[in-house]
């Protein structure tokens, strides 16, 4: 029956069901076309019959794709017809193209316009540029503001027909074959009907205890009470299930921590509790909820639902939508906690394997990205469904397998069941119909005498939004507004250096076009090549340590300073940072040097950060996310050693140092020199400067075909207490290189050729020596002097080793080629090493990192844990050194520029 509603201007009123209008109105059923699962329809024939037994006329847009047939239209008395101009209404599911919009019509569907969404602004302006009225189903709703025309109910059962079929999949990944492999997707059924019975088939196989006991008892989270929940609850029901309250839900969980002890006949049935917001939202101050007062200051309450829920259940659905102010149900730092493992059950066993943790899926039905889901950042697909969310790197990837929370999150699940939901959503709609359809989009809309759930509707007519949603200008208004200002209130970094590093710390930044960069470099080569890749960065071409004034006028002008000069360069940039409070991020070692600035860089209230390169860098993270880990069960770390190096990938090692440079060279031969300090089954170690360092190397095998070996570096002791690793033995951190690297290096040494000193006779002021030359002055032989003479009084400088000299000959350090302008001997071989070692053409280098980490359990068990790191670089592209010390450093650069 239609509602009787009568017309102000008099040309009909209607009083009973039937009643002819003096001229046929025509409605038209638009065809989907939004995406290739749209097989929905508003209406089904049976709403299309009773309209054309009331004298309507019903166009219906052929589409094969739709899922009810053509002739079911036809023989409901539809006309089958792509040409729609003459329909008064137009009704649709999903939005229209813009350009098929047909000016001064009515039309009707869900628009996604109500939150000012910025994708569906342009189909607004079209709308109110055509005088089209829009009628939204999502604003059609009663006095309570619950909707009345929506395909809710089918979204939920489609979600848990969905998520089931992921947990089979997702227990197969762990290990688990279980009664969820024999379900589908919910669009693999004819009907809803189908998918019960597998579902019930399913929990026949659960009945006769046919789970796996390592599982334990399996726990379904329905959050909401409407529509959705109702909808995932009635296909729950179909397995052999018992609701339990939310309070509840922990002993029930718990009885499966330890499987040898619960009863079999707990897996004889899965458990579900509903969850509403008394539940789990509790107001800041005191721990209570107030419904009256959630509803007027949802800022002043939180939710426990990470805490009191999250931890007892195998499967979230959640079917409620989330809005700003108001509390999530789970974030990232949520998840993390929740991902934690859970302890060995004393039955487990390689072929029974326990769960990596309690919370194994979750089911956002609202699709609402970063909502109450915070990590629910991007929509699945139908075709696409599931994906896996882990924590700890914060990374979404399409699979079932891996470390993470499966995820489904499809937003227009309706549409895999598309006959039922259509006749579901048809039902709902169709007493609305009627008077949308009397009424002529050309005409005034106060004119018409909607109902006021139709009214309350419209967003916009004639040419205007209607005063209800007015509002949707002035946050378009807004967030412009915001962008304005974003864009007036660009970030400016200097970046120092123009190297390898360089290029993919511009690639990140300039991702983000509101931070402006200015490269500033003494190589004016490696700056232009940089100004042809990045148009919108700046270059300063200057020697910043010879010329501090210039220095300190560029780090006053920016926000952020990224130095990736030399280590020893850094505490100048950093007290120029200090001096104008800016913020300072490097690469490199946090020296002694640097940290006698802690006090100076905290009265300044800036941030500095070192360390956030590869080696040092990722080798901390990846350490303390195992040391972490291992502090969580209750595990303490008797022995951590980390060896990481740079090197050529192995077919491109042909020369005597079996390296090329991909980072500062400079850098490189000075690390040959340091000092070091380890610690060795409870002894300090320690090895001075000059070049003792090189003396301890020592075969590294684990990587055999790669013939390494490693020595010490730096400092490693300090790390004891930043790591949280007091209680170890054994603590060393070292460098990697091919077999024979050190014995060259150790070659230069000895010819004084790795000495920092200045050395005014490589001056550019000072006429240029050659290799010949100075290699003369440093074994102390008289100028002129001929070959034989200098090659044989550096063999023996060397000690007769005749490896170290085939080196010194190959690098043509007995030659005529001119010296370097340097400040320094080491200097000027680091730029003659970087013309003579470089990457060619199609090279690529390789990251080689591992981490050894001895951990002693609670029990007395002592554990092995290895953390392999090994990164190729690009041939056409960046560096592995260049992405691994590059994307870190910048990373952590726009943190600090997001005020992170």
């Amino acid at each position: 029956m239609l509602r009787a509603f009568s017309h102000t201007n008099g040309r009909c009123a209607f009083h009973h069901a039937k009643c002819w209008h003096h001229r046929k109105s025509v409605l038209a059923i638009r065809r989907e076309d939004v995406n290739a699962w749209e097989r929905r329809a508003p209406l089904a024939p049976k709403h299309v019959k009773e309209l054309t037994q009331m004298g309507y006329k019903v166009l219906v847009q052929p589409s094969n794709r739709r899922a009810i047939h053509e002739k079911d239209y036809i023989k409901a008395g539809g006309i089958i017809q792509e040409d729609i101009s003459e329909a008064s209404l137009i009704v649709g599911v999903k939005r229209p193209p813009e350009d098929k919009l047909i000016p001064k019509k009515n039309y009707a569907f869900f628009s996604h316009t109500i939150k000012a969404q910025e994708a569906n602004m342009p189909l607004l302006d079209e709308i109110l540029r055509q005088e089209i009225r829009l009628f939204d189903y999502e604003k059609m709703v009663d006095h309570k503001g619950m909707r009345v025309v929506a395909f809710g109910k089918w979204a939920g059962v489609a979600g848990m027909i969905n998520i089931l079929h992921g947990l089979g999949l997702r227990f197969l990944a762990l290990g688990h074959h279980t009664p969820f492999m024999h379900i589908g997707m919910a669009h693999n059924y004819r009907n809803s009907s189908q998918a019960v019975q597998a579902v019930r088939d399913a929990g026949y196989e659960i009945s006769l205890g046919l789970m796996p006991k390592s599982v334990g008892p399996l726990t379904f989270v329905f959050t909401g009470t409407g529509n959705v929940s109702k909808g995932a609850q009635e296909m729950f029901n179909a397995l052999p299930c018992e609701f339990v309250e939310p309070h509840e839900l922990k002993e029930v969980s718990r009885s499966g921590a330890n499987f040898i002890f619960f009863l079999t006949s707990d897996l004889r049935k899965v458990y579900g509790t509903v969850l509403s917001r008394h539940h789990h939202l509790v107001r800041k101050r005191d721990g209570l909820y107030d419904p009256v007062d959630y509803d007027k200051h949802p800022e002043l309450y939180t939710s426990r639902f990470s805490t009191d829920i999250a931890p007892y259940t195998t499967c979230l659905i959640n079917g409620i939508y989330w809005e700003q102010h108001t509390p999530r149900l789970l974030s990232r730092q949520d998840a993390q906690k929740l991902l934690v493992p859970v302890r060995s059950a004393a039955g487990a066993t390689e072929g029974c394997p326990e769960l990596p943790h309690k919370l194994l899926a979750i089911c956002d039905i609202s699709a609402d990205t970063g909502g109450s889901i915070e990590f629910m950042t991007e929509c699945t697909t139908i075709d696409s469904p599931f994906c896996m969310y882990d924590a700890d790197q914060h990374i979404i990837h399409d699979s079932v397998e891996g470390s993470g929370i499966l995820m489904c999150s499809i937003d227009n699940l309706p549409a895999q069941l598309p006959i039922e939901a259509t006749e579901y959503f048809g039902d709902m709609l169709f007493p609305y119909i009627e008077e949308m359809l009397l009424s002529e989009g050309s005409e005034p809309l106060e004119s018409q005498n909607y109902s006021s759930i139709v009214r309350d509707a419209v967003i916009a007519s004639n040419g205007s939004l209607t005063a209800k949603y007015e509002y949707i200008q002035k946050l378009r208004e807004s967030r412009e507004y915001a962008q304005s200002l974003k864009m007036g209130n660009k970030k400016r970094v200097l970046l120092l250096g123009s190297g390898y590093v360089s290029g993919p710390v511009l690639e990140y930044l300039t991702r983000d076009s509101n931070v402006d960069i200015t490269v500033a470099s003494v190589m004016k080569e490696q700056l232009e090549q940089l100004m042809k890749k990045y148009s919108n960065v700046t270059s300063v071409h200057i020697d910043v340590i010879k010329h501090e004034e210039k220095l300190s006028s560029l780090v006053k002008k920016h926000d952020l300073v990224i130095s990736l000069l030399p280590y020893s360069a850094h505490p100048l940039v950093a007290k120029k940072c200090i001096d104008n409070k800016v913020n300072l991020v490097t690469a490199s070692y946090l020296t002694p040097a640097m940290k006698e600035l802690q006090e100076s860089v905290e009265a300044a209230g800036i941030t500095v950060i070192s360390e956030m390169g590869l080696d040092p860098g990722l080798d901390h993270m990846l350490a303390m996310e195992c040391i972490d880990k291992a502090k969580e069960v209750g595990a303490t770390v008797v022995s951590y050693t980390s060896f990481c190096g740079g090197l050529p990938a192995p077919e491109h090692s042909d020369n005597p140092l079996r390296y090329k440079f991909s980072w500062s060279p400079q850098g490189v031969l000075l690390n040959t020199v340091q000092s070091a300090t380890y610690l060795k089954n409870g002894e300090i170690i320690n090895i001075p400067a000059g070049g003792a360092l090189l003396d301890s190397v020592t075969p590294m095998d684990f990587f055999p075909g790669l013939n390494l070996e490693g020595f010490p570096n730096r400092d490693s002791t300090k790390y004891a207490e930043p790591y949280g690793i007091q209680t170890a033995h054994t603590l060393l951190r070292g460098t990697l290189r091919y077999k024979g690297y050190s014995k060259t290096m150790g070659g230069f040494v000895k010819l004084g050729l790795i000495n920092p000193d200045p050395y005014p006779l490589l001056s550019s002021t000072t006429p240029p020596l050659t290799w010949k030359e100075l290699m003369c002055k440093l074994v102390g032989i008289k100028l002129p002097a001929e070959y034989h003479v200098l090659k044989e009084a550096v063999f023996s400088k060397l000690e007769k080793d005749k490896s170290q000299l085939e080196a010194v000959e190959w690098l043509g350090l007995l030659g005529d080629e001119p010296v370097p302008a340097a400040d320094s001997i080491v200097g000027a071989l680091a730029k003659h090493m970087e013309m003579k070692l470089p990457f060619g053409t199609g090279e690529r280098d390789m990251i080689v990192m591992r981490n050894e980490i001895g951990l002693r359990h609670p029990s007395g068990h002592l554990e092995d844990k290895f953390i392999d790191l090994v990164v190729y670089g690009d041939n056409k592209g960046y560096s592995a050194m260049a992405k691994t010390v590059g994307y870190p450093t910048a990373i952590a650069a726009k943190m600090v520029l997001d005020g992170k």
